[in-house]
């Protein structure tokens, strides 16, 4: 899901590792990374305007505690505080298991309209999973919407599994999963890792499409990685990079995702569980403009994390598993009549701006719309509103 630009290496000389599936450890151990609350106080507060409310005082800078680590010099307030017009919270009409292959089951659900336009979410990650809050991005009285949890992540089993698993049979299952709930075509709708998947299924199956709207964009080439595992946004957030960069043992750091992998599928749970909590964490702090304690929190989780981890980073050391590194860039033709919304944080570190640009300047037919206060996050006020501001506009011209 993420962004690079160093010359670095990214694989390792030897074969793509195979991974075993074990079962998820259940370790009750603190988290690597103390609260700031308990052990920074920050400095006096600054002020910092909002979109949607008047001025409001932040902290910012940080003073810690002797022998502490603090994480977070900036926090910001939820998503709802920050007037994030999405659509309400709707429920689920319908929830159910999909069997796909003979090691994996996918969760789906199914909300808003039953007898609206359906429109399919990807989630990011690979292996972050959906949420609740994934569904307030669509009018639930027009569209029928569909979320699904990709191979191991989230509600789908086994969890974290990495054994048949690749983009190719992700886009697999979104075609089982049309075929399951009987939708004709669909629309398509994608952010960080599920924009690359969006653009990787629309080009496989462009018939049964009838929008996209993308947002954060991840085309999975060597310099996106480099950029964001290998030290590029380290110069950014060198806070966050230096308990990242530290797990590894200094011999090692020539290659940041092979060292990872090789931590992630190690046969010791426990060193399982601390490198994909090293390696959530590393994201999570980077993924919004001003960073989100709410967000970070998710790095503590340990059943989270090692899906989100050990997923994320099998696609990466395998290169996504892309014929090339510019293989999304060169198959543009295939979409390129289909009506297309792409939205981009101008300061999104985790997927650099740089992509959405190149997918621009290649599809210049598609909408494009930069969000100049932003970051990453899809609960970002700026980009919440033009994404909701893209399905409306899809939604209209259906109508």
């Amino acid at each position: 899901m993420i962004s690079h630009l160093l010359p670095l290496p990214l694989v390792l000389a030897s074969p793509p590792l195979r991974a075993h599936c074990p079962t998820p450890p259940r370790l009750s151990r603190p988290p690597p990374y103390p609260r700031a609350a308990g052990n920074c106080r920050l400095a006096a507060p600054a002020i910092l305007p909002s979109l949607s409310t008047p001025w409001r005082r932040v902290g910012l800078g940080c003073v810690q505690t002797k022998g502490a680590r603090c994480r977070a010099s900036v926090s910001a307030p939820p998503a709802a505080q920050m007037g994030m017009d999405l659509y309400a919270q709707v429920e689920p009409y319908d929830t159910g298991f999909l069997k796909v292959s003979d090691v994996h089951s996918i969760y789906y659900e199914q909300s808003g309209n039953p007898q609206g336009h359906p429109v399919v979410f990807l989630h990011g990650g690979p292996g972050a999973g959906t949420s609740p809050g994934n569904r307030r991005f669509f009018d639930p009285e027009f569209y029928r919407i569909v979320l699904f949890d990709q191979r191991g992540a989230g509600k789908s089993t086994p969890h974290a599994c990495l054994e048949q698993n690749t983009t190719w049979d992700l886009v697999a299952d979104i075609e089982k999963l049309r075929e399951h709930l009987d939708i004709p075509e669909w629309q398509v709708f994608g952010g960080s890792w599920g924009s690359t998947l969006a653009l990787a299924y629309s080009q496989t199956h462009p018939d049964k499409v009838t929008g996209i709207v993308l947002r954060g964009i991840f085309l999975l080439r060597k310099k996106e990685l480099d950029w964001f595992y290998e030290g590029g946004a380290a110069a950014i957030f060198p806070d966050a990079w230096e308990p990242f960069r530290d797990f590894i043992p200094e011999e090692e750091r020539n290659c940041f995702i092979a060292a990872y992998n090789k931590r992630l599928t190690s046969s010791d749970p426990t060193i399982q569980v601390e490198a994909a909590k090293r390696w959530t964490m590393w994201e999570m702090m980077t993924a919004h403009l001003i960073q989100n304690n709410d967000n970070i929190k998710r790095g503590e989780d340990d059943k989270f994390s090692l899906a989100f981890a050990r997923i994320e980073n099998h696609y990466f050391v395998n290169k996504g598993f892309l014929p090339s590194d510019s293989y999304l860039l060169d198959n543009v033709d295939k979409i390129r009549h289909i009506k297309a919304f792409i939205v981009q944080g101008r300061y999104d570190v985790c997927c650099p701006m740089m992509s959405a640009w190149d997918l621009h300047k290649a599809w210049p037919e598609a909408e494009f719309k930069v969000v100049p206060d932003a970051g990453h996050s899809a609960n970002e006020v700026g980009i919440a509103a033009e994404l909701r501001s893209a399905t409306e506009k899809l939604r209209d011209m259906l109508k």
